[in-house]
């Protein structure tokens, strides 16, 4: 998987890369991830950053967020893009709704037949 972080205003430290890139590797919990990008910049004293991440199968999850802190502001839009995941891989785990497996979904279950 690839992690991209860039700036369009302003610069980051070492430090301030390594934390964004910890803070991205936490998503590869969910699987099946191709890319991530980090756009941050911080312009009157506040930081914009936002997380694209790009899954298999042509699904791509944005989130921006902004903050006093870098660091506030990458949790927080850490937490909006886990949100869309974690909403995205339930959806796609139960597609077929509650149908038994192998059975027709017009009988009740423990019906005989």
């Amino acid at each position: 998987m690839q992690i991209e972080i860039s700036t369009r205003h302003g610069e980051l430290t070492p430090d301030q890369r390594q934390r964004l890139a910890e803070k991205a590797e936490k998503l590869t919990k969910f699987g099946r991830l191709m890319a991530i990008e980090i756009t941050t910049s911080h312009e009157k004293g506040a930081w914009n950053v936002e997380f694209q991440v790009s899954a298999e199968h042509k699904n791509d999850f944005v989130a921006t967020e902004i903050g006093p802190t870098l660091e506030a502001a990458a949790d927080q839009c850490l937490h909006k893009i886990e949100t869309q995941l974690r909403r995205y891989k339930e959806k796609s785990q139960n597609h077929k709704g509650d149908v038994p497996h192998g059975g027709d979904p017009s009988r009740s279950v423990g019906e005989a037949g």
